[in-house]
């Protein structure tokens, strides 16, 4: 890039590593002289201090000593803004140094809150909880086998990538490039089509670290992500489900179409492990939250294991269930709260597992048609069916404005929501209020 400076002020461009070597060459030079002055008996050091004490005699002490602090207080001035400057562009460049700092010491105050479960639900509460927390962990169930996970699962080996990619980039500057990049889906090539560049990037780092866990936060470093992804187990969990109709199916992927009432789930192998940072998250969390998404193929998976149900019984934490607003065809059919709160403690094999279940007041008057030709319906209000299990049961508008008919979970409403509750139950809390929920309130 040619500059319009003129070229002998080129030379001081920053970047060039020229200035330095030039100011040791101006120095040598300084010393070369002066040693020539000493040899010839021309007394150079007497004579500047001779100097210097006929300036400091001659001239007021005012004069001298106030020109002596203003050209302190220039150097310090200029030295302290490059300083700045260096350190504001080495961290982000454009950035507002003292935002940051403020934004990142808020969050950092933030409740402390985990998340259990997977799909896109998972993805949308964590949307707005990452601006209320920077104490935030997803907890993600690794039972899928379909699609580009499932293809990477057989072929390579690893646990599946796709719910952790998500919930990366869910955590990430949504506006970021290489956010979109993470998110990017082949289209079409040999072997690459149907893969997400992000599960790529996960199945190459998962190679190269050795498993999972290095390689999820190594990629949440590029990300920059606020909080942490976690597979709920390093194991090779592969669901299978009882039907009522005495069939067993196996596969996530297949549970879904296997058109029957579910009556248990199960994973293999049996005793699965829980990951330790999990257990360790879990005991110390302020807030649980489990859901919204798939009953029996997002939440109900985590729960199968039992270090962490046991883990969740024992805490002391607020524990929230976010039920689903519309039946899942194939899992949920005609399920009312109640059923997906049931099935949850079923399957759970401790109790204390739920505090409070949060439910949806709203459903779009022109609830599109796609819903009811794919056979989900809104989910059933019995409540007095939930009170009855000794829970309490939280009604709330859950979803976001729109002239489809779509019913999407509005992070912004489910986050002030959760805050406001935490803050309600929670008698030790201080009066700090939610910047965000604030400024997204209605």
């Amino acid at each position: 890039m040619r500059s319009d400076k003129p070229d002998f002020l080129a030379w001081f461009l920053p970047g060039l590593e020229i200035k330095r070597w030039l100011f040791l060459m101006f120095s040598g030079t300084v010393f070369l002289i002066t040693g020539i002055a000493i040899i010839l008996d021309l007394h150079p050091i007497h004579q500047f201090m001779e100097f210097i004490k006929i300036v400091a005699v001659k001239l007021p002490t005012g004069y001298t000593g106030g020109f002596a602090i203003l050209v302190g207080i220039l150097i310090y001035i200029l030295g302290w803004k490059r300083v700045n400057n260096t350190i504001i562009n080495a961290i982000d460049p454009g950035a507002h140094l003292l935002e940051n700092l403020y934004l990142k010491r808020k969050l950092n105050r933030g409740p402390k809150i985990i998340t259990i479960g997977g799909g896109t639900g998972l993805n949308t509460i964590l949307k707005g909880l990452k601006h209320i927390t920077g104490n935030l962990t997803a907890v993600v169930t690794v039972g899928d086998d379909g699609g580009s996970s499932g293809r990477l699962r057989e072929e390579m080996g690893v646990l599946p990538p796709g719910d952790i990619r998500n919930c990366i980039a869910a955590l990430a500057n949504e506006e970021n490039l290489v956010t979109e990049l993470f998110q990017y889906r082949f289209k079409n090539g040999h072997g690459l089509e149907g893969h997400s560049f992000g599960n790529l990037f996960l199945t190459a780092l998962c190679a190269i670290t050795g498993d999972m866990v290095s390689a999820v936060k190594e990629s949440s470093k590029v990300l920059a992500i606020r909080g942490r992804v976690l597979p709920s187990t390093l194991d090779d969990m592969k669901l299978f489900a009882e039907l009522e109709d005495g069939r067993i199916v196996y596969g996530e992927s297949n549970i879904p179409d296997a058109c029957g009432k579910i009556k248990r789930l199960g994973a293999t192998p049996d005793n699965l492990k829980a990951l330790d940072d999990v257990i360790y998250a879990i005991e110390d969390a302020d807030i649980i939250i489990m859901g919204p998404g798939s009953l029996y193929t997002s939440v109900i998976p985590n729960l199968l294991i039992s270090e962490i149900t046991k883990a969740i019984s024992v805490s002391t934490a607020k524990k929230i269930y976010i039920c689903n607003i519309m039946t899942q065809p194939g899992e949920t059919d005609n399920y009312s709260v109640y059923d997906h709160v049931k099935a949850i403690l079923d399957h759970s094999k401790h109790e204390n597992i739920i505090d409070t279940v949060l439910i949806n007041d709203t459903l779009p008057e022109n609830l599109a048609n796609k819903y009811k030709e794919a056979n989900s319906f809104p989910v059933k209000h019995d409540l007095e069916k939930v009170k009855e299990l000794g829970l309490k049961v939280l009604i709330r508008r859950l979803t976001d404005e729109n002239s489809e008919g779509f019913v999407r979970h509005s992070a912004k409403r489910i986050t002030r929501i959760i805050y406001s509750w935490y803050k309600a139950s929670d008698k030790h809390s201080s009066d700090e209020t939610c910047e965000f929920c604030e400024e997204h309130d209605d």
